[in-house]
């Protein structure tokens, strides 16, 4: 089975809205909705889990039954961070799946994902064990000697820029964030890095550049613009 878990369980707090951005109203419908939509369409995803920011479990609910989200199987309570709430994620869903089954971790800020971008993701975890959405770095690179300004540029070949989503087996996610906890780590932004942390090599899947995280208002109206001519 392919599951996918959606991480919100962030406030938004930066952005000024009277409510957390993943729930934010965006040309008629919630943030979250949006990308909940493109998971509940694609054939290989079989159910999706959501990490959900505390005491908005009913309110999800109800947008899963408005909007006719019926893959939506699990609703589970986020943490403080990014990576506390994957793991919470993980431990609920690994009572319910096999070890060999395929999690597609995704922001639920990331709305505007493809068809072509998850069904990557999944190609190559199922061919490689793993897999992360990812764009070469095309910008110049520049390191800061303070915060208005720099000395010094960072090589840009060889980078790529991290997205989601990014897969793992249940078995190998449930693993990695429980020795994670083991060890200390914490504060991971994302589970490619967590992965890294512990030793693990991990593989590219594609991605595009209109695969873009919300986090700024200005976010909210470049995402506006896109869904406009999709």
């Amino acid at each position: 089975m392919n599951i996918v878990l959606i991480t919100a369980g962030g406030s938004g707090t930066r952005m000024g809205y009277c409510v957390p951005k993943q729930f934010a109203n965006v040309l008629g419908k919630p943030l979250i909705v949006h990308t909940l939509e493109k998971f509940e369409h694609h054939v290989g995803v079989d159910a999706i889990a959501v990490a959900c920011l505390e005491g908005w479990e009913n309110q999800l609910r109800e947008m899963a039954a408005k909007y006719e989200i019926t893959k939506l199987k699990h609703i589970v309570p986020g943490g403080a961070t990014n990576q506390e709430s994957i793991r919470c994620g993980v431990e609920a869903l690994a009572l319910h799946y096999a070890k060999d089954d395929v999690v597609l971790i995704h922001d639920a800020v990331r709305p505007m994902v493809s068809e072509e971008v998850i069904s990557d993701c999944l190609r190559v975890v199922r061919e490689k064990g793993n897999a992360v959405a990812s764009l070469p770095c095309l910008e110049p690179l520049l390191i800061q000697a303070d915060k208005d300004s720099s000395r010094e540029a960072h090589r840009r070949e060889g980078l790529m820029r991290a997205q989601a989503p990014q897969g793992f087996s249940m078995g190998k996610l449930a693993e990695a964030y429980r020795e994670a906890e083991k060890r200390g780590i914490s504060n991971c932004v994302a589970a490619c890095e967590l992965m890294q942390r512990l030793g693990e090599t991990v593989y590219f899947s594609r991605s595009e550049l209109m695969n873009i995280k919300v986090t700024t208002k200005e976010d909210i109206s470049m995402m506006e613009k896109l869904l406009r001519h999709t």
